[in-house]
């Protein structure tokens, strides 16, 4: 009974390395299946490079793209700087200090699925292969020697698709594509290796230059961590109290009201007021207007037609 309390102690904490597995297997599998699926050699001269570069990079940019738009601190780096362009920080060096150490922790997360999709594709080998076949050394080409070179790199081009082939070249066909697949498997294992060195280097350097110990760096971590828990769960409590004060003020009432003695019946002008399309406004130098409905309770009156509940249904007006 004590062994799972026990692994949630020991993953406390590793979210960050948990994540970046977790997307590094979903990349995997999602790699292999879009291979199985859609990955099919034109084998055709000024084609496959192309077509292979397309598949090995186009995907490994969108992934970046969105390891980029999916992190949060993506956005509070960048939200709202062009309405602070006036205002001067106190210190510009260490602001940008730390502008830089958000990005580069934000461009250590986003690399992850990119880097495992280049590494799990040229570990695979076949779109390198497609890609640099027509560019394989001539020597592996056991054909007439009066042959044409564009008649050679026809050839080549065609060494992915085996029933593209003449059967007098199947050895040749075989041996180039060894040398293709032990060129892209040995790539793959060198960039797995080099992002394996250079992360382990970056989290030595950032542990050497942190001014806090290492119990005091967990405390900060587990700290920082709380206070996000804890402000997401006082932002929605206090938006949800604030916006109840908007809508009794438009309906009469609150959704989960006990007793609701009568109801307000907004007039038509006031309905079309709340109604559009809602764009922050600005109230004055602090304040905004979140939507229209908050516009109309700061500036409306009360005064209405109102329903009572608990007698036959008749319509006053409020004075």
């Amino acid at each position: 009974m004590t062994f799972l309390p026990k692994w949630l102690t020991f993953l406390k904490g590793k979210e960050v390395v948990i994540a970046n597995a977790v997307i590094a297997i979903v990349t995997i599998g999602g790699q292999q299946l879009f291979s199985f699926f859609t990955f099919s050699c034109p084998c055709h001269v000024g084609q496959n490079l192309i077509y292979g570069l397309a598949f090995l990079g186009v995907p490994a940019l969108i992934l970046l793209i969105l390891g980029y738009a999916l992190n949060n601190q993506t956005w509070r780096l960048v939200t709202g700087k062009r309405s602070l362009e006036g205002q001067t920080t106190p210190n510009q060096l260490l602001q940008c200090k730390l502008v830089c150490f958000v990005l580069c922790s934000i461009t250590g997360r986003a690399l992850v699925a990119p880097v495992t999709w280049l590494a799990v594709t040229l570990i695979n080998g076949s779109y390198y292969v497609c890609a640099v076949s027509e560019y394989a050394p001539v020597h592996y080409y056991e054909g007439n020697p009066n042959i044409t070179a564009s008649e050679h790199r026809r050839i080549l081009a065609a060494i992915p698709c085996s029933q593209l082939v003449p059967p007098e070249l199947t050895r040749a066909r075989d041996e180039v594509i060894l040398l293709l697949r032990y060129q892209s498997q040995v790539a793959g294992w060198l960039l797995i290796a080099v992002v394996v060195i250079t992360v382990f280097l970056s989290y030595c350097l950032a542990s050497c230059f942190s001014p806090l110990s290492f119990l005091h760096f967990r405390y900060w971590s587990t700290y920082v961590h709380n206070e996000q828990e804890l402000f997401d769960e006082a932002t929605d409590q206090h938006s949800r109290l604030y916006a109840m004060q908007h809508i009794r003020k438009f309906f009469g009432f609150v959704p989960g009201s006990e007793n609701v003695k009568e109801i307000r019946i907004p007039s038509l002008r006031e309905w079309q007021a709340i109604s559009g399309l809602a764009f922050l406004k600005r109230v004055d130098a602090e304040h905004y207007d979140y939507s229209l409905l908050h516009d109309w309770a700061l500036r409306g009156s009360v005064n209405g037609k109102y329903l009572k509940t608990d007698e036959d249904p008749m319509i006053r007006t409020q004075v």
